[in-house]
């Protein structure tokens, strides 16, 4: 990426960063409710977060739509989102660690094509951004800067 390119990015994200926090939750979810949900629910909408923040961070430069695509879901798959998650582990807490242990015990369903570990890892993930995004998106936001994302050369 040039630097003319990263630094569009660079502005891009703070917008984006910043329009993330304005659609999240208007009101704190209360412990109680927070306490109600499943964690395969807050991998559901975790799930949704996520695959908005990666399609958010690939928007530019502008490409075809066929590239913006594979850029998106080699980025949103079980295997990249497991890396991802090793990649923030130095950065959590005790509690998000504990929501992570919560996510991994409720994957199941997993596709044939990702290993049980594999899939739990992603799953642990999507249940952390879930969480975040209902309590704390400022933390949410903090951490998915520690992400490395990166584009492909081929698209």
């Amino acid at each position: 990426m040039t630097s003319n390119e990263q630094e569009r990015s660079s502005v891009l994200d703070a917008g984006l960063a910043s329009s993330l926090l304005d659609i999240s939750v208007s009101e704190p979810v209360s412990l109680a409710q927070l306490q109600r949900l499943s964690p395969s629910a807050l991998a559901y909408l975790g799930d949704a977060v996520y695959e908005l923040h990666i399609r958010q961070h690939y928007l530019l430069p502008p490409r075809r739509l066929d590239a913006y695509h594979q850029q998106v879901v080699s980025q949103v798959r079980a295997e990249s989102q497991a890396k991802n998650l090793r990649s923030l582990e130095p950065y959590l807490t005790e509690p998000e660690l504990d929501i992570l242990k919560r996510g991994r015990n409720a994957a199941y369903n997993r596709p044939k094509r990702v290993d049980p570990e594999t899939y739990q890892q992603a799953t642990s993930l999507e249940t952390l951004v879930g969480y975040l995004y209902l309590t704390d998106p400022k933390r949410l936001l903090e951490l998915f800067s520690y992400l490395e994302l990166s584009f492909s050369q081929n698209c």
